[in-house]
């Protein structure tokens, strides 16, 4: 659709159907008519001050732009929102379907012929990757790589997993506070987003599998030089995508679904992947039922050793061949005829030799005959308690309560937790089940990774580090943890999370994929007549939009619309 004055002035059509006021303020900008011949290249650029994870985005633009002049593209580079997630309030889940909506309606929208995503921070690659698929011109993923590890006190640090570890710590005693602030000093060394196997690392990981980045993407350290060279690679990519005219749509089949839930459950992959796949599923036009996930972990062995499910960290993993041999490894379980942005299948990707493993490869990515677990790292729930699913990260959950069953000690929402939560009166024993309600997409809203429960300080004076916590909100990828996320429905529009009490049993069994409440249907019925919803956070402006139309876990979290 062209508005009224750009039909007013169309004059000489070029072989784009460019008329005069496009030509005239392209030349306007200092581009030239050979400029204006070429494939249009868009850079979806997310660089801000805001998020630190894509601070480094103008010097890797550049490269692109390089990659794209060489290859015989115009790059053409425009911002979309970016959502820092140490930044944004009350969390960046609440805004992933707006820059969605931004990223697709502004690769539409612009005269380009395909587009390079620029993004790392958690929910930035789904946005980016569901906006792409819903406007399905050609595009490429290009992610900002890890941070550095850092070290403290002679220990080997990796954001966030020891956040948290060490803020227990702290809260606990066994550090002080001026210990508590050289970790804050140390923590962070480098450009790039965190580097565990947290979301943004399993999101970069997914796009390598579905063949959406090219291979390496995920691995490479932010500040390695060798990132810039991926980058340029990405630039000159692209114009020969463009030329395949090879779409996300033509990628992001079943198989590749299927192929990117087998990634994520080998690499111990985060939990939130689980609703940015089901909603990137849904924009494809791809039935992803949780129980998809639940098949596929059952026979899809936990290989890479990183934290928080393992032992080491992305840069370590980049030594031993990156996503390229977790995939060499996994080959006897994938689709291999799936499609790639190179125009190749994820076979003939495969047949070549990306990286030389290191003499640690073998310490990092373990065999299928040897692996770390014998199932995927994430389980999927259901029973009377979550009776459209619920999420487990079982390869960081502590074995012992894998099946367990507990007293319920409920708070009522975010605020409740934390005027209580480091209480001494407190009433809750260590084999407690923690239920927080009211944090999933509309309670809270956007269903905040508030899901990692802080554990009551009375016990972590005691000792204890983990119990069983259940709620509808999500966690962190970096967080470990026997922590039942995700719970459908969510207790704001009446789940039945929304009726449980404290002092009611609850039993987690893990093995059977079960989680259920024991209290009579009669006193649910009882509970249920007496419930009323939440009050709503939001009365006008996109708040609004997003609490009428934001669709539960199980279904992606995406809108109803889109």
């Amino acid at each position: 659709m062209t508005d009224a004055f750009a039909r007013s002035t169309r004059g000489a059509l070029d072989q784009r159907n460019w008329g005069l006021t496009r030509r005239a303020w392209f030349k306007a900008s200092g581009f030239t008519d050979i400029d204006l011949t070429k494939p249009v290249v868009g850079i979806a650029q997310t660089w801000s001050e805001f998020n630190h994870c894509h601070i480094h985005f103008r010097e890797l633009a550049e490269a692109v732009k390089r990659g794209v002049w060489q290859a015989g593209g115009w790059p053409l580079e425009f911002p979309t929102i970016s959502l820092g997630e140490f930044t944004c309030v009350p969390t960046t889940m609440l805004y992933r379907n707006l820059m969605a909506m931004d990223t697709e309606e502004m690769i539409a929208a612009q005269p380009m012929d395909g587009v390079v995503l620029l993004s790392s921070c958690d929910k930035n690659v789904p946005a980016q990757l569901m906006g792409a698929t819903s406007a399905n011109k050609p595009a490429i993923l290009l992610t900002g790589g890890p941070m550095l590890t850092s070290k403290w006190n002679g220990q080997t640090l990796g954001a966030c997993t020891d956040c948290r570890r060490l803020t227990e710590d702290w809260r606990a005693g066994k550090i002080t506070l001026e210990q508590y602030r050289e970790v804050e000093e140390a923590l962070g060394r480098s450009t790039g987003h965190c580097m565990v196997m947290g979301t943004a690392s399993t999101m970069a990981s997914l796009a390598e599998a579905f063949g959406m980045a090219l291979p390496g993407t995920a691995a490479i350290p932010a500040p390695d030089s060798r990132r810039l060279r991926l980058a340029e690679n990405v630039g000159r990519q692209i114009v020969e995508t463009i030329k395949q005219n090879i779409t996300p749509r033509q990628i992001l089949t079943e198989k590749a679904f299927e192929n990117a839930v087998r990634v994520l459950m080998a690499i111990g992959g985060s939990t939130n992947a689980v609703i940015h796949l089901i909603a990137m599923a849904r924009r494809a036009g791809v039935q992803l039922p949780l129980a998809k996930f639940d098949e596929l972990s059952r026979s899809t062995p936990l290989i890479v050793n990183l934290r928080p499910s393992g032992q080491f960290h992305m840069e370590d993993l980049y030594e031993a061949g990156g996503i390229p041999a977790v995939l060499r490894e996994l080959r006897s379980l994938l689709h291999l005829d799936t499609l790639t942005v190179t125009g190749q299948t994820l076979a003939q990707v495969l047949s070549t030799q990306y990286s030389v493993p290191s003499p640690r490869t073998a310490d990092v990515i373990k065999s299928l005959e040897r692996p770390l677990a014998k199932e995927g790292g994430i389980a999927i729930l259901f029973g009377n308690l979550c009776p459209d699913g619920a999420v487990i990260k079982q390869s960081a959950a502590s074995p012992h309560l894998l099946k367990h069953k507990g007293r319920a000690v409920v708070f009522k929402n975010q605020d409740d937790l934390e005027a209580r939560i480091d209480s001494p009166e407190l009433d809750v024993r260590a084999d407690d089940i923690l239920v927080l309600q009211n944090v999933g997409p509309v309670g809270a809203p956007g269903m905040p990774e508030w899901g990692s429960i802080a554990m009551p300080k009375k016990l972590l004076e005691q000792g204890v580090r983990d119990m069983v916590r259940i709620s509808d909100a999500r966690m962190s990828g970096t967080a470990a943890g026997t922590v039942v996320l995700h719970v459908s429905p969510e207790s704001a529009i009446g789940g039945p999370l929304a009726l449980v009490q404290s002092g009611d049993t609850i039993e987690l069994d893990v093995p059977a994929r079960r989680l259920n409440l024991f209290v009579d249907e009669a006193e649910l019925a009882r509970r249920r007549a007496a419930w009323t919803p939440p009050p709503r956070a939001y009365e006008r402006g996109y708040g609004k939009l997003f609490l009428e139309h934001v669709t539960q876990a199980h279904e992606g979290c995406d809108f109803d619309f889109s």
